[in-house]
């Protein structure tokens, strides 16, 4: 199977579906630009033309309420929100409006629609331009929420959200833009709602998200030198979440590790963590850890953000807190 960058599953995603599917168009801030869009984009303009790719005004509430309405008349529109920060301007139309239509028509028209949310952290981008808002978006009843760890599921996630008759907020991180992995060629999907285990382990679990999931991959690596077996979970959906597949690996290891790159308090590792606590608390040898953004905006300065981004080396650290606590329990 060929090699695929993270950035061109998303491209190639789009320009199948596109192809196969005259109903679906993309109407976003900067979709000609790489500025704004990476490479995730490219030639999708010249193939399809201005009527199916469309970079409108700045206008956030405006866009989405385009894009809403297209949806309610049959069309199956991907609006792309190249900064997920300056999304908060449309939140209203999301929230009020996408989330809630498929419910207040008793389930007799949906709202087919992808919200496409970049997450551009890190380069000295600062306090605006660098926010992870997967939590404030999975909070939303009516809203499914995704976030692509792998070249792979970024194609076939991307396809499954296009092909569902709910609004779904696809969460890509320019982070992960570089990557690259094993990709169909052919047309496929990854279901929403089923997350996967990345590495299979005994001592502990450690659920992580997005780009997360690699540095998760890291510490396992590493923690083999120290005897540590862990169990890497990417949940792949946030929203609905394959919460049984993380419970079974947490009544196997006893242990849980959750990782994820946005802020603590009100987060989704503290949902992971709640939902654990709830339902298999009693197989828990050691107090549940988060690896999390400390609730501080991101700063400006390189030397800053050094300390401020997630590392290999926090993940290790909780890993190794969780373990310590096992074993002194057991005495």
């Amino acid at each position: 199977m060929r090699r695929l960058s993270y950035s061109l599953a998303i491209n190639e995603a789009l320009y199948q579906v596109m192809e196969r599917d005259p109903a679906v168009f993309v109407l976003g801030q900067g979709v000609h630009n790489p500025w704004y869009v990476g490479n995730t984009m490219r030639g999708i303009g010249e193939r399809f033309g201005s009527v199916r790719v469309i970079d409108p005004p700045v206008s956030e509430n405006g866009m989405n309420g385009v894009v809403i309405g297209a949806a309610l008349a049959g069309m199956r529109p991907v609006v792309i929100h190249p900064r997920m920060d300056f999304m908060l301007m449309g939140m209203e139309q999301i929230v009020n409006e996408a989330a809630n239509w498929c419910y207040m028509f008793g389930g007799q028209i949906s709202v087919p629609l992808v919200i496409r949310a970049i997450i551009n952290r890190g380069g000295e981008q600062a306090a605006q331009h660098s926010q992870a808002l997967q939590a404030m978006v999975a909070h939303v009843p009516g809203l499914k929420v995704v976030m692509p760890a792998t070249p792979y599921d970024a194609k076939g996630l991307l396809v499954a959200s296009i092909e569902d008759d709910n609004p779904v907020v696809y969460i890509d991180d320019r982070w992960l833009y570089d990557s690259e992995g094993e990709v169909p060629e052919e047309l496929y999907r990854v279901p929403i709602g089923k997350g996967v285990v990345r590495r299979e382990g005994r001592d502990v679990t450690v659920v992580s998200t997005s780009y997360m999931v690699g540095e998760a991959l890291n510490a396992a690596e590493r923690l083999k030198e120290e005897r540590i077996e862990a169990e890497v979970i990417d949940p792949r959906t946030l929203k609905p979440l394959d919460e049984e597949l993380i419970l079974r690996s947490v009544k196997k290891t006893g242990c849980l590790v959750v990782v994820d790159a946005a802020w603590r308090t009100c987060g989704f590792a503290a949902e992971i963590a709640a939902r654990v606590s709830e339902r298999a608390f009693e197989q828990l040898k050691a107090p549940i850890q988060r690896v999390t953004l400390p609730d501080l905006p991101a700063p400006a300065s390189r030397t800053l953000e050094k300390s401020y981004y997630i590392t290999t080396e926090n993940v290790l650290e909780a890993v190794r807190r969780v373990i310590q606590s096992k074993k002194e329990r057991k005495h």
